[in-house]
């Protein structure tokens, strides 16, 4: 019989049930799974996302290493990054994606005025935004609507960033073009419809 966790956010539930926060199948390898994840949460608990992932540890793991190493084993700018990240929340309407990201956006050096020109999709505000922040968010914008680049965008991004720098931009907006969809298609932490707001100062 299959264990089901029962975590609820914000009074309402999932689409599907959370997993267990502990394996339901509790196999050498499931354990090490799960262990692995834990790991890259500390101090944290295990958070929603990875409760609906591990349904399938298998999946859970490998979407862990991938986003492990778009977050930490990078050379452009986390910054840039996590700007990219919260304009996909914002495009897609990806709120628990928006609330986990904007503050960890500000963490990593983007200045409040960039990030409050993503919430409100003013991306083009030369005032506030850098060349390379207005490229990036071009970039993820494009990416994420049209799937497809345009030329005359990417030779601009290809002069200002280095081949190995294009890469993991596009890596990261695929990725987490992935997450919020992920989230949002099944309602990740009851999320969806709800405001997405500039974190406290």
């Amino acid at each position: 019989m299959q264990t089901r966790n029962p975590l609820k956010l914000n009074g309402g539930n999932m689409r599907i049930p959370y997993a267990p926060a502990e394996p339901a199948n509790p196999t050498p390898e499931n354990e090490a799974i799960y262990e692995r994840i834990r790991e890259r949460r500390k101090p944290r608990p295990l958070i929603p996302l990875d409760l609906a992932l591990l349904h399938n540890p298998e999946v859970a793991d490998g979407y862990n290493k991938l986003v492990g190493a778009i977050r930490s084993k990078v050379s452009v700018s986390q910054a840039l990054a996590e700007l990219a990240i919260c304009y996909i929340a914002v495009l897609n309407g990806a709120t628990y994606e928006w609330t986990a990201h904007a503050p960890l956006a500000l963490k990593a050096g983007a200045s409040r005025a960039a990030l409050q020109a993503v919430l409100k999709g003013d991306v083009t505000n030369g005032s506030v935004l850098s060349e390379a922040e207005r490229l990036v968010l071009a970039f993820t914008e494009q990416s994420t609507r049209n799937i497809k680049i345009d030329d005359q965008l990417f030779e601009k991004v290809k002069a200002k960033f280095n081949d190995q720098e294009i890469m993991e931009l596009m890596i990261t907006v695929s990725g987490y073009n992935m997450v919020s969809r992920f989230l949002v298609g099944l309602d990740v932490t009851e999320s969806n419809g709800k405001e997405m707001v500039m974190p406290p100062e």
